[in-house]
């Protein structure tokens, strides 16, 4: 396991962030370090849940993903039960791409994609409204995208630890 991340360590997270398709002997290139360290490394990385797996970016538009949508969702009651069963009906849902529980006046904030808005409006209907704690979905349709960064900042990690 590893308990603290060196520069090479977090080179390799950097760079495997913005292209996480290279070689090992193109990585370890680029952080300076021989294939078989920077095997190891990337292993303990991988190993130790920091590197949680590797995927494609996918081009919602060339699948006919033409609308981005946020949903508020407030629930009749927040006992943890039904928390959890919303979490969990949440991941028989495709167009959910991702469920963030949260605070405040809802109590969870959906990333939703479609075709299109009747799209979303029949999955909106036979799926989310049709749960039986679901008080309230209010939903923002995404008009544009001035920023998607994937991962996090690891140039800071070094400035905060």
């Amino acid at each position: 396991m590893i308990t603290k991340l060196d520069a090479i360590d977090l080179k390799i997270l950097q760079i495997l962030q913005k292209s996480g398709r290279m070689t090992n002997v193109d990585l370890a290139k680029l952080v300076g370090i021989s294939a078989p360290p920077c095997l190891r490394r990337l292993k303990n990385l991988e190993d130790a849940g920091i590197i949680m797996g590797y995927q494609a970016q996918i081009n919602p538009k060339s699948l006919s993903y033409n609308i981005t949508l946020f949903a508020h969702v407030g629930l009749k009651e927040n006992s943890e039960a039904q928390l959890s069963a919303f979490e969990k009906a949440m991941q028989n849902i495709d167009l959910v791409r991702e469920c963030y529980r949260i605070s405040g006046e809802d109590d969870f904030l959906l990333k939703i994609v479609a075709q299109d808005f009747e799209h979303y409006q029949n999955v909106l209907s036979k799926t989310l409204l049709n749960l039986s704690n679901v008080e309230r979905v209010q939903t923002t349709i995404v008009m544009g995208n001035a920023k998607s960064e994937p991962g996090i900042p690891v140039a800071t990690y070094e400035e905060a630890a």
